[in-house]
């Protein structure tokens, strides 16, 4: 069993949009991590934008972009992290581990660092570990 190359930042990225209503498959670490970081970039430079021009107009049309880019990223997110914990062997119904006041985030990290399932599971074939036969990669 060999762990197929990982999806690159773009690929991640693609599949992350793509995937917004699919709660029922599997997500490798590298396209949850991969939106992640390109969240936090996002975020980051609406912040300084928003922080730049407070008391302006533009303070104001950068709000409502924050408003509506922070609700997409909530219907990005969220399936993506139900299809990583899928991927871990874990039900979606374990991303409420998040109302426990500050333990929750802690166990969900761990959860999210964990290390895909080599093998099928109910929510599919693994996304990252496949089998080589006669040549071609299979999924497992």
């Amino acid at each position: 069993m060999n762990a197929s190359p990982g999806p690159s930042c773009g690929e991640a990225i693609s599949k992350g949009f793509s995937g917004i209503c699919d709660y029922s498959s599997r997500s490798r670490r590298s396209e949850y991590w991969y939106m992640v970081l390109f969240n936090f970039i996002i975020e980051t430079i609406l912040s300084i934008l928003f922080n730049a021009s407070k008391n302006s107009s533009f303070g104001t049309i950068v709000a409502i972009v924050i408003i509506i880019y922070s609700f997409i990223m909530l219907l990005i997110v969220l399936p993506l992290s139900i299809r990583r914990l899928h991927d871990i062997g874990k039900s979606g119904w374990f991303f409420l581990i998040i109302l426990i006041p500050l333990i929750g985030a802690f166990i969900l990290l761990f959860f999210f660092c964990q290390d895909s399932q080599p093998e099928s599971n109910e929510y599919g074939p693994s996304p990252k570990y496949t089998s080589v036969a006669c040549g071609y990669a299979t999924q497992v």
